[in-house]
């Protein structure tokens, strides 16, 4: 492994959820990796309201190691918003984000940062082969797909929570106030240069994973009316196309009867043409109320997250 350049410096920003067991074992592999990659670097274990003991981990971990810095929020605010936390109160020149369950190998960091080197601001980790379940694949591919049209930007399908981005990016949304996080949408407020690369992704070493199906779901759905016009527009784009079925349907209802002198047959007709413009008012109605919620949660000015406390080490933490 090739020394390196003695400007570097990393934090590292881990959310941790119900991970008592993996923690001690990652924060084990991550050391002698970062040791050999960088001059300086932290690690900021963010408890994103652990139900779990895991607290009491991260304390006893901060108090064996002085690199690493504990954050305790004050209830589960979801993984892109501890992440955003720990983004905030990163201290080094390179931000590195990795998930607390060993899925995603120490070892494979030098690959994010040599590519990284190449110019770029941001490198995604893209599992060669992700260990998961069917449904859970399935939904995480609805999420990148999502999270394209967000993004705008061609590395949208291979994002992951394996990441390492120039902390100056972080400028971008610095002051980003609202309750709904997407990291990866966030990056893009302050860089276009992404790129990714292919790493080894393991399977889970204990417990199961916290980022259900239902979770991906919502996250999506999040993206795609927090951080684009995109629902919008296909809204309009229903409303036009069943206006045109509209116009068509009059026309012949009008040509019938200006040819042969009678009529469509009534009621059938006329219901299904009902029960399809209502849905589709219904639809858009519903696209642009979930905006309105989101108007409706900023306005309120709820905060991305709240931190209860920090480790000991950490008190001068903002």
């Amino acid at each position: 492994m090739s020394s390196p350049p003695t400007s570097r410096t990393i934090s590292v920003v881990i959310p941790v959820y119900n991970s008592d067991v993996a923690l001690p074992k990652l924060i084990a592999r991550l050391k002698p990796v970062l040791s050999e990659v960088c001059d300086n670097f932290e690690a900021i274990l963010v408890d994103d309201g652990s139900p779990s003991d895991v607290w009491r981990v991260i304390e006893e971990l901060a108090g064996a190691h002085e690199w690493i810095r504990g954050v305790r929020l004050m209830r589960n605010f979801g993984q892109h918003n501890a992440l955003l936390c720990g983004a905030r109160l990163a201290r080094h020149d390179l931000i590195l984000t990795i998930d607390d369950d060993l899925q995603h190998p120490p070892e494979e960091i030098p690959k994010l940062l040599e590519r990284l080197d190449h110019g770029f601001d941001v490198v995604y980790g893209t599992p060669a082969a992700e260990k998961h379940g069917l449904w859970r694949n399935i939904a995480s591919q609805m999420t990148k797909i999502a999270l394209s049209h967000a993004m705008g930007a061609k590395t949208a399908m291979k994002v992951s929570a394996f990441r390492v981005f120039r902390a100056e990016v972080r400028n971008a949304f610095s002051a980003y106030p609202g309750p709904f996080v997407s990291l990866d949408v966030l990056l893009t407020w302050g860089t276009t240069r992404f790129d990714a690369v292919t790493v080894r992704h393991d399977a889970r070493v204990d417990g199961a994973s916290h980022y259900t199906v239902r979770k991906l779901i919502t996250h999506a759905l999040n993206m795609m009316t927090g951080f684009s016009t995109v629902p919008l527009q296909i809204a309009s784009l229903i409303g036009f196309s069943f206006t045109f079925v509209g116009v068509v349907a009059l026309t012949y209802v009008v040509g019938r009867y200006l040819i042969e002198g009678t009529s469509v047959p009534g009621f059938p007709f006329l219901a299904s043409m009902i029960a399809i413009f209502s849905g589709a008012q219904l639809f858009a109605l519903g696209i642009i109320g979930e905006y309105i919620a989101r108007i409706h949660m900023r306005s309120m000015e709820r905060p991305a997250y709240a931190i209860r406390s920090t480790t000991a080490r950490d008190s001068d933490l903002p």
